[in-house]
């Protein structure tokens, strides 16, 4: 798989996650859509998104519901592209949301492998390679960013880093869509800072590819760490994301 097959496959996945054709993400003009989840979105998307912006670096593509589409339509007027996903645009995004009882909620950035740079690395653990139910047990709380109890038919598989058989770090694999499976990780607090996460991130990155997947990770801008994690991997920067829910759903987030 080429860098150009990648990069292919996650825009055609963009557009059917938000009702719009792949291309549109190329061009330097903003665009808004109908928001349509089709039955092949990534399955982490949900019929509660009022709106979402996506950007892959040229102009940004939103997919929203017809009551909020003229306010969307004059914020990608008012803003350059890169600002809509900064803090004090989304001030004025909320404030000509909430009358319709909406907020902005989610914002990460996503990363893409760049298949000539990654590389399984190694580690001073042994790391294993687990399938279902090889890490049926591993529903616990210190695993929860490599394992979603609440979407456990769609774990697929797992590497995990072992000290004299104590599991010290999980990365596990998540079948979001058919054609791409996302990466988590975690590591125990005692045994972070000794390339565990670059180790089973690559390793299992390395092994999506093999099976004709491609792997993508997601990360907060401010989670620094896990950043580092990606591009060291050898991920880089594809998309960005913004979602809009009803503020309800954001205000029982920060209850």
């Amino acid at each position: 798989m080429t860098n150009s097959d990648v990069m292919r496959i996650a825009l055609e996945q963009s557009a059917r996650d938000i009702g719009c054709a792949p291309e549109d993400f190329m061009k330097a003009q903003n665009a808004v859509v109908p928001l349509r989840l089709g039955a092949d979105a990534r399955a982490y998307y949900e019929q509660t998104v009022s709106c979402t912006l996506v950007s892959y670096g040229c102009g940004v593509v939103a997919g929203t519901q017809d009551a909020f589409r003229a306010d969307v339509e004059e914020y990608l007027q008012k803003f350059p592209s890169f600002r809509c996903f900064e803090t004090p645009a989304i001030h004025w995004l909320d404030a000509r949301l909430s009358p319709h009882g909406q907020k902005a909620c989610y914002m990460a950035e996503y990363f893409l492998p760049d298949v000539e740079r990654l590389r399984p690395s190694v580690c001073r653990y042994e790391v294993r390679l687990l399938e279902p139910p090889g890490f049926s047990g591993l529903y616990l709380p210190e695993w929860s960013n490599a394992l979603c109890e609440k979407r456990k038919e769609l774990d697929v598989l797992c590497a995990g880093a072992f000290d004299c058989g104590r599991l010290a770090a999980l990365a596990g694999c998540s079948a979001d869509c058919g054609t791409m499976w996302q990466i988590g990780v975690d590591v125990l607090p005692e045994y972070r800072r000794q390339g565990l996460a670059s180790a089973l991130t690559s390793v299992l990155a390395a092994e999506t590819l093999h099976r004709g997947k491609v792997p993508f990770y997601c990360a907060a801008w401010s989670n620094i760490a896990s950043v580092r994690n990606a591009l060291k991997c050898g991920f880089v920067p594809a998309w960005v994301e913004l979602t809009v829910k009803p503020a309800q759903i954001v205000d029982a987030m920060n209850a």
